[in-house]
């Protein structure tokens, strides 16, 4: 492979399909997701992605996976870790298996991710790694708190490994999307709202890629996203 080598996790039909269409411009790309059909059909659409079905709460598939990608691809240059479990409910009506699930989706999985994909960057002396997140890693509300507490950790593990691997050369960088994101389900549920008030998973990817791709003397470890017509719900 003469290409640059991208690993996306979470490539479900929004932000994690439109990264590996960003990055499959200039890159190899492995796509990880529980949906083998889904990677399937993209790897069939888009000559320079790769399908790897991989659910990343399982710890030695995922270490297992991350070994075949270095093998058939290399070793990702780029990582972006976009899957993401959540669940809505006060902590009186959450199961805590679905808290613990999403730590392991969330938190869990980009600590594995990160050890086995961090040594090769140190290496190289060169990376990135972009976990994408929302504002519920910023506060608590009552009906986030089977989601938030997971997403919370996710962004201060960046931040722990961001300081960690910045000098080591590699970049890591947090990008919180204070917006809901155009989908065929968010649609239905906003059937009302204008198309101005989604946020395009394009764009997303867009930022995504910016992070991945900043110079060394301008690193940016926190980004938040929003429509132009965001309330700003990080601040509420």
């Amino acid at each position: 492979m003469n290409k640059p080598v991208c690993l996306v996790t979470g490539v479900g039909p929004g932000t994690g399909t439109a990264c590996v269409r960003r990055f499959a411009e200039e890159y190899e790309v492995a796509m990880l997701a529980r949906s083998e059909d889904r990677l399937t059909a993209l790897a069939e659409e888009i000559p320079t992605a790769h399908a790897y079905p991989c659910d990343v709460t399982d710890t030695e598939l995922l270490k297992q996976t991350i070994a075949q990608i270095g093998a058939d691809l290399g070793d990702p240059e780029v990582v972006v870790h976009n899957a993401v479990g959540g669940a809505f409910g006060s902590f009186l009506e959450i199961e805590p298996e679905v808290l613990e699930r999403n730590f392991q989706v969330n938190t869990m999985a980009l600590l594995h991710l990160g050890r086995e994909v961090a040594p090769k960057m140190i290496d190289n002396g060169k990376g990135a790694i972009v976990i994408t997140g929302n504002t519920s890693a910023f506060r608590g509300l009552a009906n986030f708190a089977g989601f938030a507490p997971s997403k919370a950790a996710q962004r201060i593990l960046a931040e722990a490994m961001a300081r960690d691997l910045g000098p080591k050369g590699v970049h890591v960088s947090f990008v919180a999307i204070d917006a809901v994101i155009d989908l065929e389900w968010t649609r239905k549920r906003w059937a009302d709202a204008p198309d101005d008030f989604f946020c395009q998973p394009a764009d997303i990817a867009g930022e995504v890629y910016r992070l991945a791709h900043q110079p060394k003397s301008a690193w940016s470890f926190s980004s938040v996203i929003r429509p132009f017509g965001e309330n700003w719900s990080l601040n509420s």
